[in-house]
């Protein structure tokens, strides 16, 4: 797909002691099933194929629609700027692992989908975490696809092309674009549903990695090569979090709430709109902030969640945008990263690792893992040049 990207960019690779690779998974081929990106500790291999960091073109389609630009002049524009990269991971690897996994289930942003935070998925597996990173299908995705039965028509005519990727020759490919707002439409009753649903989706996927890890047959709609009857018993689910970015923020603490597995939640750079007022979640809670992101009326609907007895934790990173979380960040040059808000003033991998640090950190306390994390415990409290503890947003009382 392309390939004029400069050297020195790039998303990095994981830093953990696993070698990482990944796999597509879907289950039940209508809109109503499970579709995720799986990132696991894998063997190392030096020939592995590296996966595009954009799957293909209907991704660039709904991205363009999300922007509100023109899908056949985006599609060349983001071809040149993004088509030539990869994500820092081996495409259905078999999988190894010498204990059992902890389980992160990870959630996108509004017009984001399952391939665009793999510096995050990527080195939570490098450090032995199995990884879901679900594709949303609540319209909140810029693209995402299930599969339809083809019509009587469609298996008469031997010239339709099959669905690719189907494990099924009577199956058709079916994609599902994001959903602008009306309008005169009111935004909160459709983020509400949205942000409901995301939650669903979330569960759903924990209850099929529950099914693989119990030596369930399932079956992948999607033809990879990668054998999942592998992870069986490889997963500790005693051991579970949910982590997002911006919607996907919201959708953590919503999973929270319908969900006791999950132990604990990371919400970076939480976008609280599509929440219920009153909500309340028992597990720890980990809130990682953008610089310039974040505003009084949602960083008080975050204190909202906090009482006494309850682990809350909230950290913002300096010099970074709302967009220092996905790849995006690294895959631009300063002039054009800045000018599309895709980059703060920070080194965008300083700021990443920042991220990925107080996460793991995080993730050890309240999932009891006997890791070394506990190295970036200073981070959570904001004990770095490069953070802030709590929040650099000034909060009155009265809208708390």
């Amino acid at each position: 797909m392309g390939n004029a990207c400069s050297n020195h960019l790039g998303i990095p690779p994981a830093k953990g002691p696993n070698a990482v690779g990944c796999t597509d998974f879907m289950m039940d081929h209508t809109a109503q099933g499970t579709f995720f990106r799986l990132y696991y500790p894998c063997q190392h291999t030096e020939t592995a194929e590296k996966p595009d960091w954009v799957p293909c073109v209907e991704y660039y389609n709904g991205l363009a629609d999300f922007m509100k630009i023109n899908r056949t002049l985006s599609e060349k524009i983001f071809n040149y700027l993004f088509g030539s990269y990869k994500i820092p991971a081996s495409v259905d690897a078999p999988f190894k692992c010498d204990e059992k996994c902890p389980v992160v289930i990870f959630s996108h942003g509004l017009g984001a989908f399952r391939t665009l935070y793999s510096a995050i998925c990527a080195e939570l597996a490098s450090r032995g975490f199995i990884v879901a990173s679900v594709e949303h299908r609540d319209e909140s995705a810029s693209a995402t696809y299930f599969f339809r039965e083809k019509t009587a028509s469609e298996k008469a005519n031997k010239s339709t092309p099959e669905a690719r990727a189907s494990a099924q020759d009577h199956l058709v490919r079916e994609w599902m674009y994001y959903r602008s707002l009306q309008r005169g439409e009111s935004e909160f009753p459709l983020r509400n549903k949205q942000v409901k649903l995301r939650a669903d989706e979330c569960i759903r996927a924990l209850e099929r990695l529950t099914e693989i890890n119990s030596g369930v047959p399932v079956e992948n709609v999607l033809q990879t090569q990668f054998d999942f009857t592998t992870l069986q018993n490889s997963m500790d689910l005693c051991r579970i979090a949910a982590v997002g970015h911006s919607f996907g923020g919201a959708t953590v603490i919503e999973a929270l709430r319908k969900e006791v597995k999950f132990k604990c939640g990371v919400a970076l750079d939480s976008w609280m709109f599509p929440l219920d007022d009153e909500i309340q979640v028992k597990q720890p809670l980990f809130f990682i902030n953008s610089e310039k992101f974040q505003w009084a009326g949602n960083i008080s609907r975050m204190k909202k969640l906090y009482s006494t007895g309850l682990q809350r934790k909230m950290i913002t990173i300096r010099g970074t945008v709302h967009q220092s979380f996905p790849d995006f960040t690294f895959l631009t040059g300063n002039w054009i990263g800045k000018l599309m808000k895709l980059k703060g003033e920070i080194d965008p991998e300083v700021a990443i690792n920042l991220c990925n640090n107080a996460t793991l950190a995080f993730l050890q306390r309240h999932l009891g893992l006997q890791k070394n994390f506990n190295q970036w415990d200073p981070l959570i409290d904001g004990q770095d040049e490069n953070l802030i503890q709590g929040t650099n947003i000034t909060v009155l009382q009265s809208s708390m």
